[in-house]
C-alpha cells in the first residue's frame, strides 16, 4: 500500500470542481466543530511525502472504516413521513441525519451546490448530472444539506441531501435514475462553467433494503486519465428522498457509504 505524494496532491487539486459540484465534500458550515471537519490533514501528507519522494504518484487505498454498529439506535424515532406527507424545511431538519443518531458519526450544516452545475451531453444522463449537481429532478419543495464525518477520524466525509418530493415526485426521481444507470453505462459527458467533465462508467450497486425503495449506484469520473469513483445511496420513505454521497479521490476502490445510515435515515422519516 502507498502512501499519499505530491502526486496525489496534485490529482485532489484537479478533482476540486468536481467535489464543489457534488455539494462540496469539503465545504461543511456551521461552528468551530464543522470548521475543523473541512481541514484536510496535510500534516500527515505531508510527512508521507518526505517519507517516499521516488513514488510516482500512486496512491493509496481509502482508509478504513471505524467500527460500525449493526443496528439503528432505539432512541432514533420517524417524522411520519411514510404516508406520503411532504414535509416543511423545518421538518427536514428535524428528521436529517444528527451527531448521536448514528454513533461513529458526526454531522454539520454543509452549503447548499452551487447555482451553476453541469449539462449532460446525452439527454438519458440528465437524472445523474442533476444528482452530481445536488440539484435531484423533479425538483423539491425543500431540502436540507448535511456533511457526516467519523466521529473519532473525520473520515469518510459523506454528504447528505434530504428533499421532500410528494410520493409521485419522488417515486419518479428514483424511477428515473434507475433508468439513467441502465442508459448511461458506458460514460457521458458532463458541460458547465466553460469546463468539460468526463465520466467514464455508470454501474448499479446493491445496496440493502429500507424505507419503500433504494438505490445505488456508482458513476465513475475521470480526471488526467486517473478514476474517481463516485457512489451515491437514495432511500425513499413515502415522498422524501435522502441521498448519500461520497467519493473516492485516492484511487479506483468504490468507496462504502455504512448501511446503518440509510437504515438509521429511514427509520428517522417514518
Amino acid at each position: 500500500m502507498r502512501t499519499r505524494t505530491a502526486g496525489t496532491a496534485r490529482r485532489t487539486g484537479t478533482v476540486a470542481a468536481l467535489a464543489a459540484l457534488v455539494l462540496g465534500a469539503t465545504t461543511a458550515c456551521g461552528g468551530d466543530d464543522a470548521d475543523k471537519l473541512k481541514k484536510p490533514d496535510t500534516a500527515a501528507t505531508s510527512t508521507a511525502e518526505a517519507k517516499d519522494p521516488k513514488d510516482p504518484g500512486q496512491v493509496s487505498e481509502p482508509p478504513a472504516l471505524e467500527e460500525q454498529p449493526k443496528t439503528v439506535n432505539p432512541e432514533v424515532k420517524g417524522v411520519g413521513a411514510g404516508g406520503g406527507k411532504e414535509l416543511t424545511k423545518a421538518e427536514l431538519d428535524a428528521a436529517v441525519l444528527a451527531t448521536g443518531d448514528v454513533s461513529t458519526f458526526k454531522s454539520a450544516p454543509m452549503d447548499g451546490p452551487p447555482a451553476q452545475g453541469e449539462t449532460a451531453d446525452k439527454p438519458d444522463c440528465a437524472p445523474l448530472t442533476a444528482m452530481i449537481n445536488g440539484k435531484p429532478e423533479p425538483e423539491p419543495s425543500a431540502v436540507v444539506y448535511r456533511q457526516l464525518v467519523g466521529a473519532k477520524t473525520g473520515r469518510p466525509a459523506i454528504s447528505e441531501f434530504l428533499a421532500t418530493h410528494g410520493t409521485q415526485g419522488a417515486t419518479s426521481l428514483l424511477n428515473r435514475l434507475s433508468e439513467a444507470v441502465k442508459d448511461c453505462e458506458a460514460g457521458f459527458k458532463g458541460t458547465g462553467a466553460g469546463s468539460t467533465s468526463t465520466y467514464a462508467a455508470v454501474k448499479r450497486l446493491d445496496v440493502p433494503k429500507a424505507g419503500d425503495d433504494t438505490l445505488a449506484y456508482q458513476v465513475t469520473g475521470e480526471f488526467e486519465g486517473d478514476p474517481v469513483p463516485m457512489v451515491f445511496q437514495l432511500v425513499r420513505v413515502g415522498g422524501t428522498v435522502a441521498t448519500f454521497y461520497t467519493a473516492n479521490f485516492e484511487g479506483a476502490t468504490t468507496p462504502e457509504i455504512p448501511s446503518v445510515l440509510l437504515a438509521t435515515q429511514a427509520v428517522k422519516l417514518k
